[in-house]
């Protein structure tokens, strides 16, 4: 493959999982109650650390800003 394709296929894949990103982001945004973010870390606590790593990044990334 040729560098310059590459680089474009790069690029192509980050902006999907930007994508994916950003929407995981809104719709995590919306537990914003107590009893919201209990049952949200109960569903987190049935995964693996690593498959709840980016879920748990995105919701302490926005507790930050709102708090």
């Amino acid at each position: 493959m040729q560098l310059a394709a590459k680089i474009r296929a790069d690029v192509s894949r980050w902006r999907v999982e930007r994508s994916a990103r950003r929407r995981l982001s809104a719709e995590l945004a919306a537990f914003t109650s107590a009893a919201d973010r209990v049952e949200l870390e109960q569903v987190l606590d049935r995964h693996s650390s690593e498959e709840a790593r980016e879920v748990r990044g995105i919701l302490l990334r926005q507790d930050a800003v709102r708090f």
